[in-house]
């Protein structure tokens, strides 16, 4: 059974971080920069604390205001800070690494920034040595590797490298999920899966179908917040 399947919940309120489109699967990456003067307070907050926040998908149609918050969808993923850079300006650029799916519950402050308690979601289990498994861990990495090879022809650079022989498959999968150039609501229904082998099924088949028809240049940038 995979290990963020085994996570237990934090004991405590967490961070909040609304993104507009973006969503994060455990196991995963995320850099991003930081420059709302309420999340930098955040950042702050969060690395004298546990290191933790839950990224939720903000909904759509939010007016932003100076004490307003983004109305966000209940599932959310819980992330940690792997590494944390204070820029000049007092913003921060971040690189998150993904920990586990979340229910944000009960908030507990909207002020400067919410908090919420979190609950970790169950999924379907499974062993990586499953014989299935296996074959869909292969699979996935080749469709993988196929993309990134595209995406980086496209740009004209050197692919990176795929995932390698110790990754799990919820990581492989969660991995392509991110590398998935289709709208965050459509990835947030990937993440609100409880299955991981249907997950890494359905983002396979979507790249094979992107591949088919050509794929799109994928952002270089990390997303701003």
């Amino acid at each position: 059974m995979p290990d963020a399947a085994l996570q237990p919940g934090p004991r405590h309120a967490v961070p909040v971080l609304p993104l507009a489109d973006v969503v994060l699967f455990p196991h995963a990456i995320l850099p991003l920069r930081v420059t709302d003067l309420r999340y930098r307070t955040l950042v702050r907050d969060a690395l004298s604390g546990e290191r933790t926040v839950a990224l939720a998908l903000s909904k759509p149609g939010f007016e932003p205001g100076e004490r307003s918050h983004p109305e966000v969808f209940p599932t959310a993923c819980l992330a940690r800070f792997q590494d944390v850079a204070w820029l000049p300006d007092d913003c921060y650029d971040l690189r998150l690494i993904g920990l586990a799916r979340v229910r944000l519950e009960r908030r507990v402050r909207e002020h400067p920034y919410p908090s919420a308690r979190v609950r970790v979601l169950p999924q379907e289990p499974y062993t990586e040595d499953d014989p299935l498994v296996q074959l869909e861990r292969q699979a996935s990495i080749r469709v993988f590797e196929r993309l990134l090879n595209a995406a980086a022809a496209a740009a004209g650079v050197a692919p990176p490298p795929v995932p390698d022989a110790d990754a799990s498959y919820e990581a492989v999968v969660s991995m392509m999920c991110m590398c998935l150039d289709v709208e965050a609501g459509e990835k947030l229904g990937l993440l609100e899966m409880d299955s991981v082998i249907e997950r890494g099924k359905q983002v396979r088949e979507r790249i094979e179908r992107r591949l088919r028809s050509g794929p799109r240049p994928e952002p270089g940038d990390p997303p701003s917040n």
